[in-house]
Parts: C-alpha cells; sequence; structure tokens
C-alpha cells in the first residue's frame, strides 16, 4: 500500500466568547446595520466597520440571536447586545486563514480585535472543530462496503460526482462526525488553490489524486470530554484523533465466516490514518494570506474574456484588439446613459459601484456621507470650541 500524508490540522474553527459589548460600539453597528439595509448602494457602501487591518462588511441581517454580523476573508464574527445571557461573539474562523496560521495565534488575534469593542472578554471557548488529514494513497476508496465501516454513528453514505465516486460520509448532523472524500475533486468548485502549494512541498505531484479524512466535533462531544477551552483543547489533539479513529469509527475488512463485526481486521488504510502524531509538524503555513475578499486575477480575466469573447461572437468580430475597443464602447455608451437616466455624473456612478464592490471586497474604507443637520451640528461645535479658546487669550 502506498499511503503518503500531505498535512494535517484544524480546518473548522467556531469559538465564542464571554464579555459585554461596548455601548458606544454597539450604537455605531447600529447605524451601520441600517445603512447596509438601504435601499441606496452608496448607502450601503458605508456599512463598514474598522478594526486594525480588518476592514469588516457590517450586514444587513443579524444570525439567530446576535444582531450584528461582521464578514471578511479571515472572520466571520457575530456579535450581541449587551446581554449577559449569551455570548458577546460567535466566530466563525476561515479555512484559509488557518491554513496560514496555527489557532492558538489566531485566538490572540481575536482577543485583541475583540478587546477593542468590548470588556471583560474571556478566552475562547470551542463551539465547534474540525480536524483534518489531507494523503495520498493508491487504494480505491470505494473498494469496501457501508458494512466494512464499524462505528456508532447511525448513517453510512456513499456519494458519487457525475457518476464518479466522491467519498464516505458518516454520522453526518451528528455531535461528531466524520468524512472522507476526494479534496482534488471538491477544489474544482471550492477553487481553494492554495492548498497545492502546500501539497507539493509535502512531496505531492501535480495529476495525483488527495484524499481527506475529516472530522467534525461539536461542542456537545467536546464538553463531554472536558475540552471546552481552545487552549486546553489544542494539547489534546492527539486524544480527539485517537478517540475518533478507534473507538467511535473504524474502517474494517469484513470477514464473511465470523459474524462478530468486532472481531474484523482493520483495514491497513485505517491503520495509517489512525497513526498520525498529532504533536508532530502538520505541514507547511501558507505565506500568502489577505483578510479581504477581492477575486483574484484569473477570476477576473475569466469573466473579461468570456464577455469579450461572447461580444466578438455576436458581431463575427475576430479581432482581438478591434473586439475589445468596440466592447468598451459599448460598456461605455450603456451606462452613460444608465448615468444620465438617474441623474448623475458617470464618474459618480463609476465611484458608486466601485465603493460598492470595495465594501464587499473589504477592500475600501467609505466614510460615511455627512448629513446636513450634522454637518451644521459641527460647524457649531467647531464654532464654540474657536470662541471658548480666544476667550482664553487663544489658549
Amino acid at each position: 500500500m502506498v499511503f503518503k500524508p500531505l498535512r494535517w490540522g484544524v480546518d473548522s474553527l467556531y469559538l465564542s466568547f464571554d464579555g459585554e459589548l461596548n455601548a458606544d460600539v454597539e450604537k455605531e453597528l447600529q447605524k451601520l446595520k441600517q445603512a447596509a439595509q438601504s435601499s441606496e448602494e452608496p448607502e450601503q457602501a458605508c456599512a463598514q466597520f474598522a478594526l486594525e487591518d480588518h476592514l469588516f462588511e457590517v450586514k444587513d441581517k443579524g444570525s439567530g440571536l446576535f444582531p450584528y454580523v461582521l464578514d471578511d476573508n479571515a472572520f466571520r464574527i457575530q456579535l450581541s447586545r449587551r446581554n449577559k445571557r449569551l455570548p458577546m461573539a460567535y466566530v466563525k474562523v476561515s479555512s484559509a486563514y488557518l491554513s496560514s496560521k496555527r489557532p492558538c495565534d489566531i485566538e490572540d488575534d481575536l482577543l485583541w480585535l475583540l478587546c477593542q469593542v468590548g470588556t471583560n472578554v474571556d478566552p475562547a471557548k470551542v463551539s465547534r472543530i474540525d480536524l483534518y488529514l489531507d494523503f495520498v494513497c493508491d487504494i480505491s476508496m470505494e473498494s469496501w462496503t457501508r458494512a466494512a465501516w464499524l462505528t456508532r454513528a447511525s448513517s453510512v453514505n456513499a456519494y458519487a460526482i457525475d457518476n464518479e465516486f466522491s467519498g464516505w460520509s458518516i454520522g453526518q448532523g451528528g455531535v461528531l462526525s466524520c468524512r472522507l472524500y476526494d479534496k482534488t475533486l471538491e477544489l474544482e468548485k471550492s477553487k481553494k488553490y492554495y492548498l497545492q502549494p502546500l501539497w507539493t512541498e509535502r512531496g505531492w505531484k501535480a495529476g495525483e489524486r488527495v484524499w481527506r479524512l475529516e472530522f467534525q466535533f461539536r461542542r456537545e462531544v467536546l464538553t463531554q470530554k472536558g475540552l471546552s477551552e481552545l487552549s486546553g483543547m489544542l494539547r489534546h489533539l492527539n486524544g480527539l484523533w485517537s478517540y475518533a479513529t478507534t473507538e467511535w469509527l473504524k474502517l474494517t475488512m469484513p470477514n464473511p465466516d465470523d459474524q462478530t463485526r468486532s472481531r474484523w481486521p482493520i483495514h491497513p488504510l485505517w491503520i495509517a490514518l489512525a497513526s498520525i502524531d498529532w504533536e508532530t509538524d502538520g505541514g507547511p503555513l501558507s505565506k500568502r494570506f489577505s483578510p479581504n475578499r477581492a477575486p483574484q486575477d484569473a477570476t477576473l480575466c475569466r469573466f473579461a474574456f468570456s464577455a469579450l469573447t461572447s461580444f466578438m461572437a455576436r458581431e463575427g468580430e475576430f479581432d482581438f484588439w478591434r473586439g475589445w475597443s468596440l466592447l468598451r464602447e459599448i460598456v461605455e455608451d450603456h451606462y452613460q446613459q444608465r448615468a444620465e437616466f438617474e441623474g448623475i455624473p458617470f464618474e459618480q456612478l463609476v465611484e458608486e459601484k466601485v465603493r460598492f464592490k470595495g465594501r464587499k471586497f473589504n477592500t475600501l474604507f467609505n466614510p460615511a456621507p455627512v448629513s446636513e443637520e450634522e454637518l451644521a451640528e459641527r460647524e457649531a461645535e467647531a464654532f464654540e470650541r474657536e470662541y471658548r479658546k480666544q476667550s482664553r487669550g487663544g489658549w
């Protein structure tokens, strides 16, 4: 059997933080949420909240009991009102960020951010953690039947995409679940190509199929194990992996002559998967990560080229530069008319669209427009400060 482990670590992480949201911050978030709910794009573009090097998009809707949601490429932060019955923050850490930084360092980042919006912020408690192992193997993952899985879970399912076997799912929807799936096939949909250079550093060759074994642990099972805080859990990853691969789930080699399934021999692949040492280096971290969600050059080029070639096909045009020039004229003319219809200059329409996209991509800070009332109030305050200064002899 050929078995080559590539990377292992934490893929999904959901954390909660007790504390109390600052009253001034809550007022600001209320205003930004209202801006996000506006029917006007220029107002929506201002629904942003800056913290350190993060420029969060403030969502127009809350999530469950959390009325404020902040989003960027690193975190999805849900904040509660000043209510002691709920955590102050519930945070989803993105898999991209987890591929570039250790979970303990990410917790430090989050504590620093949350202490700027709240008080008495406690260390992270884990609501969910997913542990994964990416590997290459020459064994067919559909060479066994459901009966080969010996598990405490109630469901075992096999999946295929376009008649191509894609993987197994065990215990889906439970407090502990497992997936064994074709990661290279999944990458075609998720576009998480940042994983490929990391695999390459560990010996992966282009064209090799990468499989992922992934266990999802929810709060209930973590609490049973006494691992509610992140710092303590990270010291016991070997224990979690061992429990999942030796007690909760096993892949066996069925013996039709023995009706006692617990005596069936363990599959060699499963022995290799269960033997991963979580106290060793789980693989390289990505050196390139940005908290913004701007599309990559390849994505923008694909959209632009598709639009251009569609236009050229319609016009029967084969000259690239002439097609590009004609398409530019049509686009400019179309949006010039759009600007005239809306009663604004063309340049303003372009700027509004750019700022609207900048909020979605976490790339541009859009200052909130100042109303006439606010402007008058600021001028009155400035006049009063200057008056006091002059009345005190210039001090």
